[in-house]
C-alpha cells in the first residue's frame, strides 16, 4: 500500500480505536455517579469495570486467531456492530446487574477492536515503519484517554444529558467508523482450509479466571479466608486453569500458543505486559473515584485532574514511537518506561485525603510517561520476533495477558480498597460516637444522600485507603521492570516476515 492508501485506511482504524478507548475513559470518571444513581456498592463498582475487561480478555485470543484465518475487514465490522449494540444496551440499563451484564457484552467488542486494529496495521505496514505509525496509534489512544474523562465528566454534570449519554455517545462514532472502513480498508484475505478454533481452551481460561476473581471479590467479607468456600473457589479456579493449560498443549490451533510464549523474548514481554496491565488498569480505574469521593470534586473536575497522566501517555508514546523507528532499538525505551511507571506509583502510594494536588499531578505524569513508553513497544517487541504466520496469535497473546493483568489488578485492588474503606469507615464512626445502625448506609457510593458527618468520614476513608492500592501497584510494576531487564536486545526488521530458517542451514553447515 502507498503512504496515502495507508493513511486513508488508518483514519478509519484509528477512529475505531478511538471509539473503544473513549468508551472506557468516559465511564471511568462518571462511574461513581453511575453506581450511586443505580444504588450499587463498591464491589459492584469494581465489577462494572472487571466484567468488560474479563470479556475482552477471554475473547481477544479468539479474535487474534480468527484474524489469521478469516477476513480481517469483516471481523472488524462484526466487532464494531457488537460494540455499538452493547453500548446502547448499557445506556438503557435499569440496575447494576444489567449494567454489568451489558458491559461484559461490550467487552467482547472491545477485545476484538484492540487486537484487530493492531493485526491489520501489522499486515499493512512493514515492521521498520511500524514504529512511526505506532506513534499515531499512541497519540489517538492518548487523545481518547485525555478527552474521555473530560467528556464523561461534562456529560455526567449536564442535567439535560445525564450519565446514560456516556454510553449512547459511542453509537454515532461507531456508525461513522463503519462507513469509513467500508470505503478505505482493503486487506487481502487469506483463507485456509484447516480452520480450527479452540473454543474449549478459551472457555476454560475465562471460567478459571472468573472463579478466582469472584473469590477475590467476596473473600474476607462474605466468608473467611480459611473456609470451605475459599477451598472450593480458589482450588476449583486453579484446577480449571491447569486443565486449560493441558488443553492448550493438545489443541491444533490454541488460543494461547504455548510454543510462541515459551520463547524468551515473548515470555518476558508477556510477563512485563501482565505486570504493567495489573498496575495501570488497577491503579488508574480508582483515580476518578478518589477525586470525586475522597476529595469531593465533580465529575468534570475529576476529568480535568486526570489530564497530567493522559498528557504523559500522549507525549511519551508519540516521541518514543518515532525514536524507536529511527534507532531500530526497542529495549531501552521499554526498560525506562517500566522504571518510570514504578516511580510514579511509589509517589501515589504516599497520598491520602489531604495530599497536595501538585504532588499527585506530578506522580500521574510519571505513570503516564511509563505507560506510553512501555505498552505499545512491548507489542512491537513480540511482533519483531515471530514469523508473519504467527503474527495474529502472538499479538493476541500479549494483548490477552495485558488485559488479564488489568482484570486481575482491578478485581484484586478493588477488593483491597473495599475492605480497607469498610474498616476505616467503622473506625471513623467509632471515633465520632456514631452507631453503625445510624450511619445511614455509609457503604453506598451515593455520598450526597448521606448526612454531613457521615459524608466527612466516608470521604476520608476513601481518600486514605487509595494510597494502599497504589503501593500494591508499585510492587506489581517492579515485576515488569525485572522482566524487561532480562530482554534480549530487539531490533526492528526491514521485512514483513522473518527469514526462513531452512534457507540458512546450508550456510551455517559450511
Amino acid at each position: 500500500m502507498t503512504h496515502r492508501q495507508v493513511l486513508e485506511a488508518l483514519s478509519g482504524l484509528l477512529l475505531v480505536l478511538f471509539v473503544a478507548m473513549i468508551s472506557g475513559t468516559i465511564v471511568s470518571v462518571a462511574l461513581p455517579q453511575i453506581i450511586g444513581a443505580l444504588e450499587g456498592t463498591q464491589s459492584q463498582y469494581t465489577w462494572v469495570v472487571t466484567a468488560s475487561l474479563l470479556a475482552a480478555t477471554a475473547s481477544t485470543p479468539i479474535w487474534g486467531r480468527l484474524a489469521d484465518l478469516f477476513s480481517k475487514k469483516l471481523l472488524l465490522q462484526i466487532s464494531i456492530t457488537i460494540f455499538m449494540v452493547s453500548s446502547l444496551a448499557c445506556g438503557l440499563a435499569q440496575n447494576t446487574e444489567q449494567l454489568i451484564a451489558f458491559r461484559a457484552l461490550q467487552g467482547l467488542g472491545m477485545g476484538a477492536l484492540q487486537i484487530l486494529v493492531q493485526v491489520i496495521i501489522a499486515a499493512m505496514i512493514s515492521p521498520k515503519e511500524r514504529g512511526r505509525y505506532n506513534g499515531y496509534l499512541g497519540g489517538v489512544m492518548a487523545v481518547a484517554t485525555v478527552g474521555g474523562p473530560l467528556l464523561g465528566g461534562l456529560i455526567a454534570d449536564t442535567s439535560w444529558l445525564g450519565w446514560r449519554w456516556c454510553f449512547f455517545i459511542a453509537v454515532p462514532f461507531t456508525a461513522i467508523s463503519l462507513v469509513l472502513l467500508q470505503k478505505t480498508l482493503h486487506v487481502v484475505t487469506v483463507r485456509r482450509g484447516d480452520v480450527k478454533i479452540d473454543y474449549l481452551g478459551a472457555t476454560l481460561i475465562a471460567a478459571g479466571v472468573s472463579v478466582l476473581l469472584i473469590w477475590v471479590t467476596f473473600v474476607g467479607n462474605s466468608f473467611a479466608w480459611l473456609s470451605w468456600q475459599t477451598a472450593a473457589m480458589a482450588g476449583g479456579g486453579a484446577v480449571i486453569l491447569a486443565l486449560a493449560t493441558w488443553v492448550e498443549t493438545r489443541a491444533a490451533q490454541p488460543v494461547v500458543p504455548l510454543h510462541v510464549i515459551r520463547r524468551r523474548t515473548p515470555a518476558l514481554a508477556i510477563l512485563a505486559s501482565l505486570a504493567v496491565g495489573m498496575a495501570m488498569f488497577g491503579g488508574s480505574v480508582f483515580l476518578g473515584q478518589y477525586f470525586q469521593i475522597g476529595r469531593g470534586y465533580t465529575p468534570t473536575e475529576a476529568g480535568l485532574l486526570t489530564i497530567p497522566m493522559m498528557a504523559g501517555v500522549l507525549v511519551s508514546s508519540t516521541i518514543s514511537g518515532r525514536m524507536v523507528s529511527r534507532s531500530g532499538k526497542i529495549k531501552p525505551y521499554i526498560v525506562t518506561g517500566s522504571i518510570v511507571l514504578t516511580l510514579g506509583f511509589l509517589v501515589l502510594s504516599t497520598m491520602d485525603h489531604q495530599t497536595s494536588l501538585v504532588v499527585i499531578g506530578a506522580a500521574m505524569v510519571l505513570v503516564g510517561v511509563g505507560v506510553g513508553m512501555s505498552m505499545q513497544n512491548l507489542v512491537l517487541a513480540i511482533q519483531n520476533t515471530v514469523p508473519l504466520r504467527e503474527l495474529g496469535a502472538a499479538s493476541g497473546a500479549v494483548t490477552f495477558f495485558r488485559s488479564l493483568g488489568g482484570t486481575i489488578g482491578v478485581s484484586v485492588l478493588g477488593a483491597v480498597l473495599a475492605n480497607q474503606v469498610a474498616a476505616d469507615i467503622r473506625q471513623g464512626l467509632d471515633k465520632a460516637g456514631i452507631p453503625a445502625s445510624a450511619s445511614g448506609g455509609a457503604g453506598t457510593l451515593d455520598i450526597a444522600a448521606l448526612p454531613e458527618p457521615i459524608q466527612v468520614i466516608v470521604r476520608s476513608a476513601y481518600g486514605d485507603a487509595t494510597g494502599h492500592i497504589f503501593l500494591i501497584s508499585a510492587g506489581l510494576a517492579v515485576v515488569g521492570v525485572i522482566a524487561t531487564l532480562f530482554f534480549k536486545p530487539v531490533t526492528l526488521r526491514d521485512t514483513l516476515d522473518l527469514p526462513d530458517p531452512a534457507a540458512k542451514e546450508p550456510v551455517s553447515a559450511g
